[in-house]
Protein backbone atom coordinates (compact mmCIF):
# COMPACT_ATOMS: atom_id res chain seq x y z
CA UNK A 1 0.00 0.00 0.00
CA UNK A 2 1.06 3.66 -0.76
CA UNK A 3 1.18 5.78 2.14
CA UNK A 4 -0.70 8.90 1.27
CA UNK A 5 -0.03 12.78 2.71
CA UNK A 6 -3.47 14.35 3.10
CA UNK A 7 -4.44 17.21 4.11
CA UNK A 8 -7.55 18.10 6.38
CA UNK A 9 -8.90 21.14 7.08
CA UNK A 10 -11.30 21.50 10.23
CA UNK A 11 -9.37 18.53 11.50
CA UNK A 12 -9.67 19.33 15.23
CA UNK A 13 -13.11 17.70 15.59
CA UNK A 14 -15.76 16.12 14.01
CA UNK A 15 -16.01 14.87 10.69
CA UNK A 16 -12.00 15.96 10.34
CA UNK A 17 -11.24 14.47 13.34
CA UNK A 18 -12.64 10.95 12.60
CA UNK A 19 -11.05 11.23 8.92
CA UNK A 20 -7.73 11.59 10.49
CA UNK A 21 -7.67 8.89 12.67
CA UNK A 22 -8.94 6.36 9.58
CA UNK A 23 -6.37 7.56 7.40
CA UNK A 24 -3.97 7.03 10.13
CA UNK A 25 -5.06 4.12 11.25
CA UNK A 26 -4.72 2.66 7.20
CA UNK A 27 -1.09 3.45 6.90
CA UNK A 28 -1.69 7.79 6.05
CA UNK A 29 -0.33 10.89 6.97
CA UNK A 30 -3.20 13.17 8.27
CA UNK A 31 -2.10 16.79 8.00
CA UNK A 32 -4.65 18.75 9.65
CA UNK A 33 -5.67 22.44 9.87
CA UNK A 34 -7.30 23.87 12.44
CA UNK A 35 -7.29 26.71 15.39
CA UNK A 36 -6.47 24.22 18.24
CA UNK A 37 -4.66 20.62 17.82
CA UNK A 38 -6.52 17.97 20.22
CA UNK A 39 -4.74 16.10 22.47
CA UNK A 40 -5.06 12.92 20.28
CA UNK A 41 -4.42 14.51 16.84
CA UNK A 42 -2.48 11.72 14.76
CA UNK A 43 -0.01 12.41 11.89
CA UNK A 44 1.26 15.79 11.37
CA UNK A 45 -0.88 19.25 12.66
CA UNK A 46 -0.17 23.02 11.97
CA UNK A 47 -2.50 25.46 14.26
CA UNK A 48 -3.92 28.14 12.16
CA UNK A 49 -7.06 30.47 11.65
CA UNK A 50 -7.88 29.71 8.58
CA UNK A 51 -10.60 32.84 7.72
CA UNK A 52 -7.11 34.91 7.72
CA UNK A 53 -5.89 34.48 4.20
CA UNK A 54 -2.06 35.49 4.94
CA UNK A 55 -1.97 32.79 8.13
CA UNK A 56 -3.72 30.20 5.42
CA UNK A 57 -0.67 30.95 3.22
CA UNK A 58 1.70 30.51 5.70
CA UNK A 59 0.40 27.43 7.17
CA UNK A 60 0.09 25.75 3.48
CA UNK A 61 3.57 26.95 2.90
CA UNK A 62 4.83 25.16 5.87
CA UNK A 63 3.08 21.86 5.06
CA UNK A 64 4.42 21.80 1.72
CA UNK A 65 7.87 22.38 3.03
CA UNK A 66 7.34 19.58 4.91
CA UNK A 67 6.55 17.04 1.91
CA UNK A 68 4.02 16.75 -1.07
CA UNK A 69 0.06 16.78 -0.44
CA UNK A 70 -1.41 13.63 -2.59
CA UNK A 71 -4.98 14.98 -0.88
CA UNK A 72 -7.02 17.43 0.25
CA UNK A 73 -9.96 17.32 2.21
CA UNK A 74 -11.86 20.83 2.58
CA UNK A 75 -13.75 20.20 6.03
CA UNK A 76 -13.71 23.60 7.23
CA UNK A 77 -17.15 25.69 7.09
CA UNK A 78 -19.00 27.26 9.94
CA UNK A 79 -22.95 28.14 10.66
CA UNK A 80 -24.79 31.41 11.07
CA UNK A 81 -27.90 31.08 11.22
CA UNK A 82 -30.09 33.84 10.40
CA UNK A 83 -33.51 34.15 8.32
CA UNK A 84 -34.01 36.44 5.31
CA UNK A 85 -34.68 39.25 6.74
CA UNK A 86 -31.46 39.09 9.44
CA UNK A 87 -28.94 38.05 6.79
CA UNK A 88 -25.70 40.44 8.48
CA UNK A 89 -23.52 40.85 4.85
CA UNK A 90 -20.47 40.33 6.89
CA UNK A 91 -22.07 37.15 8.26
CA UNK A 92 -22.65 35.99 5.03
CA UNK A 93 -19.64 37.12 3.34
CA UNK A 94 -17.66 35.10 6.82
CA UNK A 95 -19.80 32.18 6.09
CA UNK A 96 -18.72 32.35 2.33
CA UNK A 97 -14.80 32.89 2.64
CA UNK A 98 -13.66 30.16 5.20
CA UNK A 99 -15.71 27.85 3.31
CA UNK A 100 -14.82 28.71 -0.87
CA UNK A 101 -11.99 31.05 -0.49
CA UNK A 102 -10.20 28.08 2.11
CA UNK A 103 -10.99 25.12 -0.39
CA UNK A 104 -9.91 27.26 -3.24
CA UNK A 105 -6.37 28.68 -1.13
CA UNK A 106 -5.98 24.75 -0.23
CA UNK A 107 -6.13 22.66 -3.86
CA UNK A 108 -3.98 25.95 -5.43
CA UNK A 109 -1.08 24.85 -3.17
CA UNK A 110 -1.88 20.92 -3.59
CA UNK A 111 -1.80 21.19 -7.31
CA UNK A 112 1.35 21.44 -8.87
CA UNK A 113 3.09 18.65 -6.71
CA UNK A 114 -0.27 16.83 -7.77
CA UNK A 115 0.50 17.36 -10.96
CA UNK A 116 4.01 16.62 -11.07
CA UNK A 117 3.48 13.30 -9.61
CA UNK A 118 0.50 12.09 -11.85
CA UNK A 119 -1.93 11.09 -9.43
CA UNK A 120 -3.94 13.57 -6.66
CA UNK A 121 -7.43 13.58 -5.14
CA UNK A 122 -9.47 16.28 -3.55
CA UNK A 123 -12.94 16.20 -1.38
CA UNK A 124 -14.41 18.71 -0.88
CA UNK A 125 -17.22 18.54 2.15
CA UNK A 126 -20.80 20.18 1.31
CA UNK A 127 -24.02 19.09 2.99
CA UNK A 128 -27.55 18.29 2.44
CA UNK A 129 -28.29 21.74 3.23
CA UNK A 130 -27.19 22.76 -0.67
CA UNK A 131 -30.30 21.55 -1.80
CA UNK A 132 -32.30 23.73 0.55
CA UNK A 133 -35.17 23.03 2.68
CA UNK A 134 -33.57 24.54 6.11
CA UNK A 135 -35.02 27.95 6.82
CA UNK A 136 -32.15 30.14 8.18
CA UNK A 137 -29.20 28.56 6.14
CA UNK A 138 -28.64 31.08 2.96
CA UNK A 139 -25.32 31.70 3.85
CA UNK A 140 -24.18 27.91 5.15
CA UNK A 141 -26.36 26.44 2.23
CA UNK A 142 -25.81 28.42 -0.32
CA UNK A 143 -21.65 28.23 0.75
CA UNK A 144 -21.78 24.53 0.08
CA UNK A 145 -23.86 24.37 -2.85
CA UNK A 146 -21.01 26.91 -4.50
CA UNK A 147 -18.54 24.14 -3.33
CA UNK A 148 -20.60 21.24 -5.31
CA UNK A 149 -20.14 23.51 -8.57
CA UNK A 150 -16.59 24.08 -8.04
CA UNK A 151 -16.15 19.91 -7.38
CA UNK A 152 -17.61 19.74 -10.90
CA UNK A 153 -15.49 22.58 -12.41
CA UNK A 154 -12.04 21.25 -11.19
CA UNK A 155 -13.10 18.00 -12.05
CA UNK A 156 -12.81 19.24 -15.19
CA UNK A 157 -9.97 21.33 -15.15
CA UNK A 158 -7.80 18.04 -13.69
CA UNK A 159 -9.03 15.25 -15.12
CA UNK A 160 -6.26 15.25 -17.75
CA UNK A 161 -3.49 15.33 -14.68
CA UNK A 162 -4.95 12.20 -13.03
CA UNK A 163 -6.19 14.02 -10.10
CA UNK A 164 -10.34 13.47 -9.28
CA UNK A 165 -12.54 15.90 -7.70
CA UNK A 166 -15.47 14.94 -5.88
CA UNK A 167 -17.46 15.84 -2.87
CA UNK A 168 -19.50 14.36 0.19
CA UNK A 169 -23.03 15.97 1.40
CA UNK A 170 -24.04 14.37 4.66
CA UNK A 171 -27.27 14.47 6.38
CA UNK A 172 -26.98 15.72 10.07
CA UNK A 173 -24.43 13.97 11.58
CA UNK A 174 -23.84 13.69 15.27
CA UNK A 175 -21.09 15.81 15.80
CA UNK A 176 -20.28 17.52 18.84
CA UNK A 177 -21.70 20.91 17.96
CA UNK A 178 -24.78 18.95 16.75
CA UNK A 179 -25.57 17.20 20.48
CA UNK A 180 -24.48 20.99 21.99
CA UNK A 181 -27.74 22.54 19.82
CA UNK A 182 -29.61 19.24 19.86
CA UNK A 183 -29.31 17.10 22.85
CA UNK A 184 -30.81 13.50 22.63
CA UNK A 185 -34.82 13.31 23.22
CA UNK A 186 -34.85 16.91 22.52
CA UNK A 187 -37.30 18.94 19.74
CA UNK A 188 -34.32 19.70 17.46
CA UNK A 189 -33.21 15.82 17.70
CA UNK A 190 -36.56 14.87 16.43
CA UNK A 191 -37.06 17.84 13.96
CA UNK A 192 -33.97 16.69 12.16
CA UNK A 193 -34.99 12.77 12.67
CA UNK A 194 -37.85 13.81 10.93
CA UNK A 195 -35.81 14.33 7.83
CA UNK A 196 -33.64 11.06 7.67
CA UNK A 197 -35.96 7.89 6.25
CA UNK A 198 -33.23 5.86 7.72
CA UNK A 199 -34.52 7.10 11.23
CA UNK A 200 -31.23 8.06 12.65
CA UNK A 201 -28.37 10.38 12.73
CA UNK A 202 -25.74 9.80 10.98
CA UNK A 203 -21.88 8.84 12.71
CA UNK A 204 -18.87 10.81 11.93
CA UNK A 205 -17.48 7.59 10.81
CA UNK A 206 -20.53 7.28 8.16
CA UNK A 207 -18.95 10.47 6.49
CA UNK A 208 -15.32 9.40 6.92
CA UNK A 209 -15.77 6.00 5.91
CA UNK A 210 -16.93 7.34 2.61
CA UNK A 211 -14.04 10.25 2.48
CA UNK A 212 -11.44 7.40 2.68
CA UNK A 213 -12.93 6.01 -0.43
CA UNK A 214 -12.79 8.79 -2.81
CA UNK A 215 -9.08 9.39 -1.71
CA UNK A 216 -8.44 5.59 -2.51
CA UNK A 217 -6.39 4.28 -5.60
CA UNK A 218 -10.37 2.51 -5.97
CA UNK A 219 -12.10 5.54 -6.70
CA UNK A 220 -9.88 6.50 -9.38
CA UNK A 221 -12.47 6.60 -12.25
CA UNK A 222 -15.09 8.52 -10.13
CA UNK A 223 -14.49 12.34 -10.67
CA UNK A 224 -16.98 15.78 -10.19
CA UNK A 225 -19.62 13.50 -8.16
CA UNK A 226 -21.57 14.64 -5.18
CA UNK A 227 -21.94 11.52 -3.29
CA UNK A 228 -24.76 12.09 -0.42
CA UNK A 229 -24.24 10.43 2.53
CA UNK A 230 -27.53 10.98 4.40
CA UNK A 231 -29.84 8.53 5.46
CA UNK A 232 -31.86 9.26 2.40
CA UNK A 233 -32.29 12.67 3.33
CA UNK A 234 -31.90 14.49 0.01
CA UNK A 235 -34.48 11.62 -1.37
CA UNK A 236 -37.16 12.91 0.69
CA UNK A 237 -36.02 16.84 -0.51
CA UNK A 238 -36.12 15.27 -3.75
CA UNK A 239 -39.69 13.90 -3.62
CA UNK A 240 -41.42 16.56 -2.06
CA UNK A 241 -40.14 19.45 -4.04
Amino acid sequence: MTSRRILITGASKGIGRALSHRLAAAGHIPVGLARSRPDDAPGEFVTVDLSDVDATAAALDSVLAAGPIDGVVNNVGVVRAQMLGDIGLEDFAHVHDLTVRTSIQTVQAAIPGMRERGWGRVVNISSVVALGGVAGRSAYGSSKAALEHLTRMWALELAPDGITVNAVAPGPVETELFRENNPVGSEGEARYLAMVPMNRIGSVDDIAAAISFLLSDDAGWLTGQTLRVDGGSSIGRSANG
